[in-house]
C-alpha cells in the first residue's frame, strides 16, 4: 500500500501566503467599509471615477460591496489555511490555489462593479459659486439662461467668469 505524501512546504506555504494576504486585505476592507471608516485618501476600498466624486459616494460604494468583499476574504482565508496544512497532493494544491485565486479575484471585481454602480446613484455634489457671486443671479447668460449657452456649445464652469 502506497501512502500519498502532501505537497512540499516550499510550494504550499507561498501559495497559502498569497491567499492569506488577500484575505487580510479583503477582511479589513470589508469591515471598514461596513462601518464607514475607510479613508477615501487611503489605499483600501473601491476606486473608480464614480467613487472619487465625493466622500458620500465612496462610503456608499464600500458599504454596498461589503458582503461580497467579506465573502472573498473568508474564502481566501479558508483556502489559504487549507493549503498551509500541506495535506493535499502537489497537483491538488496547485489546482485548488488557481481555482480559489480566480474565484476570489472574481468576487472582488464583482464587488467593485456593484460598488461603482451604487456610487453612480449618489448625486454629484453641487459646484461652489465662482468669485463673482456665481449662480444665475450674477452671470451674463441673458434671458435664455444657461441651457441656451450649452445648446450653442458654450460651457462655463463654476469657477470661471464670463
Amino acid at each position: 500500500m502506497q501512502v500519498m505524501s502532501g505537497a512540499p512546504l516550499a510550494l504550499a506555504l507561498p501559495l497559502a501566503a498569497i491567499l492569506l494576504v488577500l484575505a487580510a486585505g479583503s477582511l479589513v476592507t470589508a469591515l471598514k467599509g461596513k462601518n464607514g471608516t475607510l479613508n477615501a485618501d487611503g489605499r483600501l476600498g473601491i476606486r473608480t471615477e464614480a467613487t472619487s466624486r465625493s466622500d458620500a459616494a465612496f462610503k456608499v460604494a464600500n458599504r454596498v460591496s461589503f458582503p461580497i468583499v467579506l465573502g472573498a476574504g473568508v474564502l481566501s482565508l479558508v483556502i489559504g489555511a487549507l493549503l498551509a496544512t500541506t495535506l493535499l497532493s502537489i497537483s491538488t494544491t496547485i489546482v485548488v490555489f488557481v481555482v480559489s485565486l480566480i474565484g476570489v479575484l472574481g468576487l472582488l471585481v464583482s464587488a467593485g462593479r456593484l460598488g461603482d454602480r451604487a456610487a453612480r446613484a449618489v448625486p454629484k455634489p453641487a459646484l461652489k459659486p465662482g468669485s463673482g457671486g456665481g449662480g444665475c443671479g450674477s452671470c451674463a447668460c441673458g434671458s435664455g439662461g444657461c441651457s441656451a449657452l450649452s445648446k450653442a456649445g458654450i460651457t462655463r464652469n463654476a469657477t470661471s467668469e464670463i
